[in-house]
């Protein structure tokens, strides 16, 4: 038996399966004895490392994105965009049930997506959707959560119309690794996210609360599908561009200094997603869509209360309810 860990990898290449090592929270707060929210970010030799990796992997975005058709479809109502948005509102419930990352909650719409772009999926009754969104879920969890709950408890009481047994999502879940050539960890936007709100933010005074704030930017913006003509490193820095402009302690950013934070990045596309957004928030769509799956709201001033507020409300354990077993309605 070969002794290099690469043969307990899928059909995904050692490089991919270990990119977060590479290019994981680079950016990081050190607090000083007085434990205030001053710190420091990397130091310029660990930046110009953590850019290459990150150009590295902005060039791979597309093998971990949906077919380019996919947003049009939506559009012309061949994929039916209600029972998409019906899916990802369902999976955002769920993650603010038992508390999971925001991560896990953006990789589950991600498999969804990618597989619906893919295969056609029986539309009647809306069953197959709701199965879907459950095994990407559930695939989602088990890459990144430490606690899983069972695939029983995992189908919240209340929150959908079917209750699948557990060998039927099993089933499923091996069709969709199949389909996505068992490719699951996903550049996503959490993937730039840490290392472009120190780019605003050098000093670490604010950079939790960057990341708060675009966090809910973020996970508001999996409703909309025009979302999904954007790569996640545009999607990550036009939603701490966002986070930045909400900060008055801070110096706006525009996307075209934003494209100086890392190779790769494209002015336009982050100009465009900016502009989404910035729709987003003032209509009001982040706090209502996410302020339930991010903890409590952060505060535009970012002030040591409200990170402090956030901090707690983040780690607190998820609620003991669990859903009890119920006969399979499916």
């Amino acid at each position: 038996m070969p002794d290099d860990a690469a043969y307990l990898l899928c059909a995904e290449d050692a490089a991919a399966a270990f990119f977060g090592g590479a290019a994981g929270s680079t950016c990081t707060t050190v607090a000083d004895d007085d434990d205030d929210d001053d710190g420091c970010c990397c130091s310029a030799g660990e930046d110009e490392s953590a850019a290459a990796s990150f150009a590295e992997l902005i060039g791979g975005e597309a093998d971990y994105s949906p077919r380019p058709d996919y947003p049009e479809r939506l559009r012309s109502r061949s994929i039916d965009p209600a029972a998409r948005a019906e899916s990802v509102a369902w999976i955002l419930k769920v993650q603010g049930y038992y508390g999971f990352l925001p991560l896990t909650a953006y990789l589950a719409v991600n498999y969804m997506d990618r597989f619906l772009s893919l295969h056609r999926l029986p539309q009647e009754d809306g069953w197959a959707m709701q199965l879907l969104a459950v095994t990407c879920l559930s695939l989602a969890a088990k890459m990144e959560e430490t606690l899983v709950p069972s695939l029983l408890d995992l189908q919240v009481e209340g929150t959908s119309r079917y209750v699948f047994e557990p060998g039927t999502i099993l089933r499923m879940e091996l069709l969709v690794l199949t389909a996505l050539n068992w490719r699951l960890r996903s550049v996503t936007p959490f993937t730039f996210i840490d290392f472009f709100a120190c780019k605003v933010d050098p000093g670490g005074r604010h950079t939790r609360c960057l990341i708060a704030r675009a966090t809910q930017v973020i996970l508001a913006a999996m409703h909309d599908i025009e979302f999904l003509d954007h790569c996640p490193s545009s999607m990550a820095a036009a939603a701490v561009l966002c986070a930045t402009g909400e900060t008055p302690s801070l110096v706006t950013v525009s996307p075209g200094a934003a494209v100086r934070w890392c190779i790769g990045l494209a002015e336009e596309a982050i100009s465009s997603c900016y502009r989404l957004m910035q729709q987003l928030v003032i209509g009001g769509n982040v706090q209502t869509r996410a302020a339930g799956t991010t903890g409590s709201a952060v505060s535009l001033c970012c002030s040591d209360e409200a990170l402090s507020s956030h901090s707690s409300s983040s780690s607190s354990p998820p609620p003991a309810k669990r859903r009890k077993r119920s006969p399979p309605g499916v």
